[in-house]
């Protein structure tokens, strides 16, 4: 097939509907790899509880949470809190083991933990960067580019949060267009806002607008509850959590460790001070409301300690990863990933692509539930790029076809196949491949094979070059969710109302 009629195919196919058919919901047949002996993850622990004992957690700014946590039980002295041995685990049992998070669409909502597997965007870049206009702050436009190409996309089942930084509009409005952007232009599940308490309230305001009394009774929005590692919860963050805990709603604790800079540089320190950062921040919202689905995340890389930048995809992080898996496991809760596709590379290039696979890879072999950075991240998380994006959407989807495992079952196994084509001869005209020609193998977008002198003939195009124009292509469609008008017009009432309100703030 030439390139134009497949294009054309995939443009029909996006048209042809309003609503974009939700992703596999995959369910993990490939158990979890688990490198570690049980002793090595229990000493893992109890270096943790050291922590938490001997060192403690700063709770900076935020009388309230100090008063929660020395209600429960732990040894509050200033902002210090220094948790007994064996209390903050003890007050993680109430945490669920797996939940549900509505989407708009029902057909799109998600489970956290058990056996399933959730793909989501990049989270947070400044930047962006195309062939076209090159690296660039991100703009709304941006941003809504982004969320429409993660809810155009198969493999990826949730609309992500921030996933560039929209830096046309004020910081103290900007979480409105984008709570907005997720309610209206997607119908996956999404994250609300963080960086302030009241505009976690709005996102909670907004999501209840679309959701109703359902957030009653059901998580509908995920917090992303950043650590500053190491050790310290500051405020903002304590103060946006206990909104999303109050509300019963998803609470991710990520805390972003480093090793050399925010923590010892070994595997087993930074598993060890995540583990104990994330006890107490998980304990947080356990005494707040007893119940409340959390996710137990993180996000650790290594740096080179010969110049200072970051590293991505590196063999001591993965290994981290594989025994926060396991930690994760123990403590009965979903895990986020500190993965997904990352890369320190400034470009879509080989060493992209390379790192991005390595930490994929690993990540998706830990066994967590929720991979956040799975499409678009370059340049250490400072730039989300286009073609980077569409090119790690490919990876995604072979992830997933590879975690559903294989069916072996008589008809899989084919035996009238081989009285079809016998010895010598090949098998692509019997009738099981014909039956199973177009699904047996996953077909990525990008990726291409096939004899040199059709690739020159073709133009010679690099993956990236190809990525440019399917990014393109993509959000060239019309498809688009569908929303009730009464419902989109009372969220555009609340963000007017909500920024004339609100003064421009820029930092």
């Amino acid at each position: 097939m030439t390139d134009a009629p497949k294009r054309r195919g995939r443009q029909a196919r996006l048209n042809a509907r309003s609503d974009v058919a939700a992703p596999a919901k995959v369910r993990r047949r490939i158990p979890p790899y688990a490198p570690f002996p049980d002793k090595d993850i229990a000493q893992l622990e109890a270096q943790a509880d050291w922590l938490l004992e001997e060192i403690g957690i700063e709770f900076r700014d935020d009388p309230e949470a100090l008063e929660h946590l020395a209600g429960a039980g732990a040894k509050v002295v200033d902002e210090r809190v220094r948790f007994p041995s064996g209390l903050a685990h003890a007050l993680c049992e109430t945490a669920p083991q797996e939940f549900e998070l509505l989407a708009r669409n029902p057909a799109k909502s998600l489970t956290l933990g058990g056996d399933h597997l959730v793909l989501m965007p990049g989270y947070g870049s400044p930047f962006v960067t195309d062939l076209d206009r090159g690296r660039r702050y991100a703009t709304l436009q941006d941003f809504q580019n982004f969320v429409r190409l993660a809810y155009l996309s198969p493999y990826l089942h949730h609309s992500g949060g921030t996933v560039v930084e929209p830096t046309d509009v004020p910081v103290s409005k900007r979480h409105l267009d984008m709570v907005f952007a997720h309610l209206t232009m997607s119908d996956k599940p999404f994250m609300g806002a963080v960086t302030e308490p009241h505009r976690a309230q709005d996102s909670l305001d907004m999501a209840r607008i679309v959701f109703g009394t359902a957030m009653d009774r059901h998580a509908v929005v995920q917090a992303n509850i950043n650590v500053n590692s190491p050790m310290v919860y500051d405020a903002t963050m304590t103060g946006a959590l206990k909104v999303y805990a109050e509300a019963g709603q998803c609470v991710c604790i990520s805390p972003a460790i480093f090793g050399g800079a925010m923590g010892p540089v070994t595997p087993a320190a930074m598993a060890a001070q995540t583990h104990a950062e994330l006890l107490a921040g998980i304990a947080l919202t356990q005494v707040i409301r007893p119940g409340c689905p959390v996710v137990y995340g993180s996000f650790h890389n290594t740096m080179s300690l010969k110049s200072g930048a970051l590293t991505f995809g590196t063999p001591e992080a993965n290994l981290t990863i594989f025994a926060l898996g396991q930690l994760a496991r123990r403590l009965g809760v979903p895990f986020r990933s500190g993965g997904g596709q990352i890369t320190g590379s400034n470009t879509a290039d080989g060493q992209a692509m390379a790192e991005s696979v390595a930490a994929m890879w690993a990540t998706v072999m830990s066994g967590c539930h929720q991979v956040w950075h799975a499409a678009g991240w370059l340049e250490g998380g400072l730039t989300m790029g286009y073609e980077k994006f569409v090119m790690d959407l490919d990876a995604c989807g072979a992830m997933l076809k590879m975690v559903a495992g294989m069916e072996v079952t008589e008809e899989a196994l084919s035996k009238p196949s081989y009285h079809e084509a016998g010895p010598g001869e090949n098998f692509l005209s019997t009738d099981h491949t014909m039956a199973h020609f177009a699904s047996a193998n996953f077909d990525p977008d990008i990726a291409e094979a096939g004899p040199y002198e059709t690739w020159v003939e073709k133009g010679a195009l690099t993956a990236e070059q190809r990525a440019h124009a399917r990014w393109q292509e993509m959000l060239a469609s019309d498809a688009a969710p569908e929303i009730d008008p009464s419902i989109k017009g009372e969220l555009e009432a609340f963000v007017a109302a909500r920024k004339a309100a609100v003064a421009d703030e820029w930092h």
